[in-house]
């Protein structure tokens, strides 16, 4: 049995996964106590997740991160209805699961992909 290790924390694949868990994770506590996450929370539960597979990221990587999936999250509650919101939440934490396959969770992955793309073309071209 082989066992790979996880991919590296600064991958992009990692850092759209964080964006996509934190932006799910601040929509339920959105829809459940009607008040959001600060960007300081955001980047404690990111290093949480990280330190669960031994990885880390420096803490202005993690509020970036953070500041990102609060973009993502305000965004998908300004235009969905609380009945799409819940309903994209519980999506997007049953996708939190790898064994879990979501036509939506998918194109929000994709989002937050667009969101690092779009990040790294300003950083680039500033």
């Amino acid at each position: 049995m082989s066992t790979s290790s996880p991919p590296p924390a600064d991958g992009r694949g990692t850092r759209a996964a964080l964006v996509f868990a934190l932006a799910a994770e601040r929509l339920s506590i959105w829809y459940e106590h009607g008040q959001w996450p600060t960007e300081g929370q955001g980047a404690t539960l990111a290093a949480d997740w990280l330190g669960r597979t031994g990885r880390s990221l420096p803490l202005a990587e993690r509020r970036h991160l953070s500041n990102l999936s609060d973009q993502l999250a305000r965004s998908m509650a300004g235009s969905l209805s609380r009945e799409a919101g819940l309903f994209a939440v519980h999506e997007m934490m049953e996708a939190l699961d790898p064994n879990y396959d979501s036509e939506l969770a998918r194109s929000l992955m994709a989002e937050c992909e667009r969101l690092l793309d779009g990040e790294a073309g300003e950083r680039d071209g500033a």
